[in-house]
This record gives C-alpha cells, sequence and structure tokens, in this order.
C-alpha cells in the first residue's frame, strides 16, 4: 500500500484538496470513503469535476477500499484517502488497513457539534472515535492546508472536551 495521506474533510474533494494537498502529497489517486456517495451518482460526479485532471477518483465503501489496498490493487499510485468523517477510517482499520496517521481537517459546525478549531467541529461520537484510532497507534494532526503548522489534534480535542 503505498497511502500518502489520509484526509478527513466534510468537504471531500475541494480546493484544498485538489490543489494543495494532492499535490504537494504527489497523490496519483484520491479514494473517497463513503458509504452513500458509492451509490449516488450526480454526488460521484461532482467529486469527479473537483479532481484535478492528472488524478484518478475512487469513491467506495470501506469493505471494498480495504478490499483494493490489501489485494495492492493500486499498484505503486500514490493515495490519497479522504472521508468526512473519523469513523470511516477505523472501519478501514478494523478491515486491517494500517494508517500511521490522519489529517483532521475541515469539520462543520452544527447544531449538536463542539468547536475544536474554527475548523474542526466534533459530535460526540467523533470524540470516541478519535480516542479508538489513537488506542490503535495512529498520530492525529491538524493541518487545514500544507502552508500552515500541523498541530497534535488529540491534544487540542482534550482541551477542549475536559
Amino acid at each position: 500500500m503505498n497511502i500518502v495521506g489520509a484526509r478527513i474533510d466534510g468537504r471531500l474533494v475541494h480546493g484544498q484538496v485538489a490543489n494543495l494537498w494532492t499535490p504537494k502529497l504527489q497523490a496519483d489517486r484520491i479514494i473517497v470513503l463513503d458509504e452513500d456517495i458509492v451509490n449516488d451518482d450526480i454526488q460521484k460526479s461532482g467529486l469527479r469535476m473537483a479532481t484535478p485532471m492528472t488524478t484518478r477518483l475512487s469513491v467506495l465503501t470501506c469493505k471494498t477500499a480495504a478490499n483494493h489496498l490489501l489485494n495492492n490493487r493500486y499498484g505503486n499510485q500514490r493515495l490519497l484517502i479522504v472521508a468526512k468523517k473519523p469513523q470511516e477510517f477505523l472501519n478501514l482499520i478494523n478491515e486491517g488497513v494500517k494508517l500511521d496517521s490522519i489529517n483532521v481537517g475541515t469539520m462543520s459546525q452544527t447544531n449538536t457539534t463542539q468547536m475544536i478549531t474554527k475548523q474542526i467541529n466534533v459530535e460526540k461520537e467523533d470524540i470516541k472515535v478519535f480516542h479508538e484510532l489513537k488506542d490503535k497507534g495512529v498520530y492525529l494532526f491538524a493541518q487545514v492546508n500544507p502552508s500552515v503548522e500541523a498541530h497534535d489534534f488529540m491534544k487540542l480535542l482534550d482541551e477542549k472536551t475536559k
């Protein structure tokens, strides 16, 4: 597996992912983990339009993504995996895929979220999942884009949720 990045971002493929992270990581393929979008041709079309022309896009369930990754379906391609929520990454890890780190990017604010940073808002369930990911040895860091400093996300989370 040649996973060069994993990012939680509620917008999935958009300006930051397409124009900043993809070139920075020299990703050949973006894998979007989303159980709902897999069956939504309109949303998939929108993601394809946002994906850089030199980059391939796969929209997969966690189970399918794990199968493809564990069976080396992508060969030497440099892979950037993106999902809206941390649960998708926990599911991927529980399917046997190893991830060393996850970039916690934009998670939008709603009536039921708690603000961790200006860009990161979490649900109660997300907090539990972040702790599970940490317990599985995944380093979680907050970095909006490659030009700003990365911060230890769990320290930020613990400071705001105590």
